[in-house]
């Protein structure tokens, strides 16, 4: 899984405008300070005001491939099945496989 993008304190006054296109590209980051988190930026939408802050951000870390779908859940306080239809009613593809995997898959369930 990839990490969201860092920035430091220090950064953030030559990097504002990149954290601000990952914002807008739904995107979060964490902001660190001596290389501790310090600031989680989860990018301000209709999803984080229909669902709140913390299915939202579950639902974006989950999109984005940094957590699992039983990590997403625990962030979302739901169940994985909860978590699946809230995924569902969002329209977050709850499986995401490649071509190539989906053909392997389809031919050891043969």
């Amino acid at each position: 899984m990839s990490q969201p993008t860092s920035f430091s304190v220090r950064d953030l006054r030559q990097r504002s405008a990149e954290l601000l296109r990952n914002a807008e590209d739904g995107r979060i980051a964490i902001v660190t300070k001596h290389g501790r988190p310090m600031i989680l930026a989860i990018p301000f939408d209709d999803r984080l005001l229909d669902v709140g802050v913390h299915r939202a951000l579950a639902l974006q870390l989950f999109e984005q491939r940094h957590l699992t779908l039983a990590q997403a859940a625990k962030v979302a306080d739901l169940g994985v099945e909860d978590f699946m239809d809230l995924l569902g009613k969002t329209g977050v593809a709850a499986v995401d496989y490649e071509p190539s995997e989906l053909d392997d898959e389809r031919s050891a369930a043969s």
